[in-house]
């Protein structure tokens, strides 16, 4: 790659907004939480709420990573793609340049390594959603500062609006056609596609996997619809942080953070209380305006439950230091996490797919996120971003940086 102007060049250590990778690194730990059951297990059995199999102290493990993580901290990295978004496009500006093509360049890169993650190593994989998501978000950068946070919650909500028409919709089908065949026959394949994933990720070969990866990102990425709105809604909102300056200066923003805190994180956490006690579980293959109105009602406390914890982090952040450098790294541990949980339980692995009890799940999240925390401390001492970053940065700028921090750009 050929050298291109200064005015491209990656972002100094120095020039970083701090707690923005603070937060990225607090968001790691709840999305690795929030994936142990997916990377454990089949994915369709996966994010249906608490899963009624379990018992005792897995049960409880299943609720409270429900109630206080599921949905809370995608929506939070959602939102600081959507800050960092903002502020590019301020640097862009700034340096008289043109956004449109870096950034492009940019979505492109992540969605070519999105599909590598989704396809060679797990197919939970959100950034190929992410990079498709960031297009509609670049025509939204000329919006004004001040109606980015209405842009954005009515965006969310529209995520909210399409689960109650879902369930609206085969409530009526339901009535319309009832001795059940339709039920049925979408109870069957859901069943299907969990044993299809079960013998592939358990007992498959690693080719066996990869293709079934392939049929899992097909669905993954026709559930845009629904996350799409939500994902979209979360980066506008992020933007107006870093636009209005509540990142960067967090103290002119007291009042906005104590209400988060005080307001925002106790009405969501009894809406998702709520929503859990109704309905806890929905089953694969089964969809009903109960259950539809629920998970609405899951996926509103989920914006309020993450803007709370946005609250505490801006609140606590000097004693969260520690974490900046795995939010440094956010790209490749959000993959490393993937490849090291993939080797544990795929059958390609170490074979203990469907072995590890729900309890145990959240300790080995959490060892395996101090470890991470390590690595990110060690390798930034020698070098300026991690592999992934340095990889995507290239393919941005279309240029290599000095990774080394010995080697001077």
């Amino acid at each position: 790659m050929n050298t291109v102007p200064l005015s491209l060049q990656p972002v100094a250590t120095g020039d970083r907004i701090a707690v923005l990778d603070i937060l990225r690194g607090f968001a790691l730990l709840g999305i690795l939480l929030m994936n142990m059951e997916a990377f454990s297990g089949p994915l369709d059995l996966s994010f249906t709420g608490i899963d009624p199999h379990w018992q005792g102290l897995d049960y409880a493990a299943d609720a409270v990573i429900y109630v206080l993580v599921q949905g809370k901290f995608f929506t939070l990295f959602s939102l600081l793609f959507g800050a960092g978004f903002a502020i590019m496009a301020q640097r862009a500006d700034a340096a008289r340049r043109a956004f449109a093509p870096f950034y492009l360049r940019r979505s492109a890169a992540l969605l070519l390594i999105g599909l590598c993650h989704a396809l060679l190593v797990w197919s939970g994989d959100i950034l190929v959603v992410y990079a498709l998501i960031s297009l509609p978000l670049l025509a939204c950068r000329e919006a004004p500062t001040r109606w980015l946070p209405v842009m954005g919650v009515l965006t969310y909500l529209c995520a909210a609006a399409l689960m109650l028409l879902l369930g609206a919709l085969t409530g009526l089908e339901a009535q319309l056609q009832p001795d059940g065949a339709q039920v049925q026959a979408a109870i069957d394949s859901a069943q299907q596609t969990i044993d299809l994933q079960r013998q592939a990720y358990a007992h498959g070969t690693y080719g066996q996997a990869v293709l079934q990866r392939l049929r899992d990102l097909v669905t993954q990425v026709g559930a845009i619809i629904v996350v799409g709105p939500e994902v979209l809604g979360m980066f506008l909102i992020g933007s107006w942080f870093a636009r209005s300056g509540a990142l960067a200066t967090p103290e002119r923003f007291t009042r906005l953070y104590g209400r988060l805190r005080w307001g925002a994180l106790p009405l969501g956490l009894a809406v998702m209380l709520g929503s859990a006690i109704w309905q806890p579980y929905l089953a694969p293959g089964t969809f009903t305006p109960a259950s539809g109105a629920a998970f609405a009602l899951a996926s509103v406390a989920s914006l309020l439950m993450c803007l709370g914890y946005l609250g505490w982090i801006m609140r606590l952040r000097a004693g969260l230091h520690w974490l900046a450098p795995m939010g440094r790294m956010a790209l490749t541990q959000y993959i490393l996490q993937s490849l090291v949980c993939t080797w544990v339980f795929y059958g390609y692995g170490l074979g203990a797919f469907e072995q590890m009890s729900r309890a145990w799940q959240v300790p080995f999240a959490l060892a395996l996120f101090a470890v991470q925390v390590l690595l990110s401390h060690l390798w930034l001492r020698l070098f300026r971003f991690g592999p992934l970053e340095w990889v995507w940065r290239a393919m941005t700028y279309l240029q290599w940086p000095p990774l080394r921090r010995a080697e001077r750009a």
